[in-house]
């Protein structure tokens, strides 16, 4: 399944990636964010106003979560907690998997990752997507160089352009920067700022 080529541009979706409370604040969210905390609670509180400009302005808002309970991992994944000593994080109904800033509205998708990170190997994304003609993604949340990195990766060779939202992003392994110009340069995303509205909201071929 990819985007559908029909026409020469199809509609743009806001796609909200992991924006949880084991990601965004708390013990467990302070122990692994190497930055400055306050980045995180800045991105959190710009991909709201994100979430509530799209609402207005009529661009559909996608939800993606993650959960990370052992039963979801797969060996590797399992191999690797062990060797690093990371815990899961975002334990279905958790406090740390309940999404944090934002709300999604009744009639707004939510898709959920069993302990992986890209949003096209939830179930029904990508179908999602595809059925409502959406060929554009507006990628927020985190992290920059994991989960949005990943879903962006995938979007981007099934044929969905790609918007990076700079100012609702971050990175936690690899500088800010350095992780945006690879997806600039790599997957020909679009940078720019939630406070851009008439920019993010265009489909990148008009």
């Amino acid at each position: 399944m990819s985007a559908p080529t029909g026409a020469p541009t199809g509609r743009t979706a806001l796609v909200v990636v992991d924006l949880q409370n084991d990601f965004c604040a708390g013990p467990v969210a302070a122990a692994r964010y190497p930055g400055d905390p306050t980045r995180l609670a800045t991105v959190a509180a710009n991909t709201a106003r994100a979430v509530e400009a799209a609402r207005v302005h009529g661009t559909e808002v996608v939800f993606v979560r993650f959960i990370g309970d052992p039963v979801h991992q797969g060996a590797s994944w399992r191999h690797r907690d062990a060797v690093l000593g990371k815990r899961p994080k975002c334990l279905d109904g958790s406090w740390g998997a309940e999404f944090h800033a934002v709300t999604p509205a009744p009639e707004e998708a939510v898709f959920t990752k069993a302990a992986c990170f890209d949003a096209f190997l939830s179930e029904g994304f990508e179908a999602h997507l595809v059925s409502g003609g959406v060929q554009h993604l507006v990628l927020a949340g985190v992290f920059a160089d994991v989960c949005v990195d990943s879903t962006a990766r995938t979007a981007f060779q099934k044929g969905f352009h790609v918007t990076l939202l700079t100012d609702c992003t971050a990175a936690l392994h690899l500088p800010d920067e350095a992780i945006l110009d690879f997806m600039r340069r790599v997957y020909g995303a679009r940078v720019t700022t939630h406070d851009r509205l008439a920019v993010w909201t265009r489909h990148p071929e008009t």
